[in-house]
């Protein structure tokens, strides 16, 4: 199946604004808000702030694909618990497997997520905004659903959901969800044949070499 432009843009957006705001990238005010941050609090700031990033520098971003990626970087660095989400993606060959594999698979995965979206994120409608509709404890508290959607200038709001669970002393995102469609569920079906024929450490290789990529657009 393949997704709109407008998908893999949102998802772009989606993701980098999972960043949490502690990040070195953040000014001393904002670091200082996330300990009594909600996940709605976060999901808010970080999609207005990175909107507002994205349109305030999207013609030096044009010219300077290099400050484009360094801005990615950055956002990506601390978006994601990082090894869970990458168990979810593995799924059933996950199992049992080495920390250091599952290290590796997350590691691949995040660049190749970097690579892959930079550029569409300069596809964003410049008159874009974020809305946050509901918050949803799951699993006792353990893990929170921020429901959003992204308003777009003479086209319908399109829903952005955030599966968050608290790392450390914070929240961070594990899926995101946009217009229905799962992140972690794109990925674990698209690398369900990869990882049937060869280990993780071996898919991680594919993806580093550019052999793989993590593509929505593939099912």
């Amino acid at each position: 199946m393949t997704r709109t432009p407008l998908f893999v843009s949102l998802l772009a957006a989606a993701l980098a604004a999972a960043l949490p705001l502690s990040a070195p990238a953040q000014p001393a005010r904002a670091a200082a808000a996330p300990a009594a941050a909600t996940p709605s609090q976060l999901v808010l700031a970080n999609s207005t702030r990175i909107i507002a990033t994205l349109e305030r520098r999207r013609d030096e971003f044009s010219r300077d694909r290099a400050a484009l990626n360094r801005f990615i970087a950055t956002e990506f660095e601390q978006m994601f618990d990082r090894d869970y989400a990458a168990r979810m993606v593995l799924g059933r060959h996950g199992r049992g497997a080495a920390e250091a594999d599952v290290a590796l698979f997350a590691d691949a995965l995040a660049d190749s997520l970097m690579a892959r979206y930079g550029s569409a994120l300069l596809g964003l409608d410049s008159g874009l905004k974020v809305r946050v509709k509901a918050e949803t404890p799951l699993r006792g508290g353990a893990i929170v659903k921020v429901a959003s959607e992204y308003l777009r200038r003479g086209g319908e709001p399109v829903p952005v959901d955030y599966l968050m669970r608290r790392s450390g002393s914070g929240w961070k995102v594990f899926d995101v969800i946009v217009e229905g469609v799962s992140f972690v569920q794109t990925f674990r079906t698209q690398f369900d044949a990869p990882l049937s024929r060869k280990s993780i450490a071996e898919v991680a290789a594919d993806l580093r070499a550019g052999r793989l990529q993590a593509d929505p657009n593939r099912q």
